[in-house]
């Protein structure tokens, strides 16, 4: 069972929007994944994080730091934490993943950007994942252009593509629903810095490019 989640307008539409907005307030991201490599020019500086599974933050997978360029793309001036669950795999146990939320919690991180698949029901770490604005669920939608998202029945969708490298192609680089949270996140980092953690949901719903 796949459990995507990002945790936490004017009427323009979301690309617009992109290049329009400018973050009136640093919005704390944390990066749930194999940690950020931040010498990456994609990435740009990381303002702290935590290893729970080695000595330290440095990304050795390239996943973490593949979502945090993909972060950092939508909302440059956001302030993003990595938060290492993944070392030499990307797999780790629910203990690891349940002190990772804790750290965000203690840290008072805004944003959490956590993508995990599980064969296992989540109710043991429901409680600790919830948030005054709640999870925002998240899928991939491959037709969704990248500076853009769809809301329909309940779930934002976003396009399962990073940001691009150079002579690259689409087909080779990473891709999947990590990069739809990811993409989602940025989003949400730029809706949070506009408005209220009260209102941050229905500001994201009303600015869903089927919904303008």
């Amino acid at each position: 069972m796949e459990q995507a989640l990002s945790l936490q307008c004017p009427d323009l539409n979301p690309g617009t929007f992109l290049r329009s907005l400018h973050m009136t307030m640093t919005v704390k991201i944390a990066i749930i994944d194999s940690g950020i490599h931040a010498d990456h020019p994609h990435v740009g500086a990381v303002a702290g994080g935590v290893s729970l599974v080695s000595g330290d933050y440095l990304d050795r997978l390239g996943h973490g730091t593949a979502v945090a360029a993909a972060i950092r793309e939508k909302a440059p001036d956001a302030e993003l934490y990595a938060v290492k669950i993944f070392d030499d795999r990307l797999s780790t146990k629910f203990d690891v993943l349940l002190r990772a939320l804790n750290w965000c919690v203690e840290n008072r991180i805004d944003l959490i950007n956590l993508s995990v698949g599980t064969a296992k029901p989540l109710p043991e770490i429901e409680p600790l994942i919830v948030s005054p604005m709640g999870p925002i669920a998240v899928q991939p939608d491959a037709a969704c252009p990248r500076d853009q998202y769809f809301y329909r029945d309940g779930i934002f969708y976003a396009s399962p593509y990073p940001r691009p490298i150079p002579g690259v192609p689409v087909e080779r680089n990473l891709q999947g629903s990590s990069f739809a949270v990811a993409n989602m996140t940025g989003f949400a980092a730029l809706a949070l810095a506009y408005t209220t953690r009260g209102s941050i949901r229905s500001v994201l719903i009303s600015q869903a490019a089927n919904n303008l």
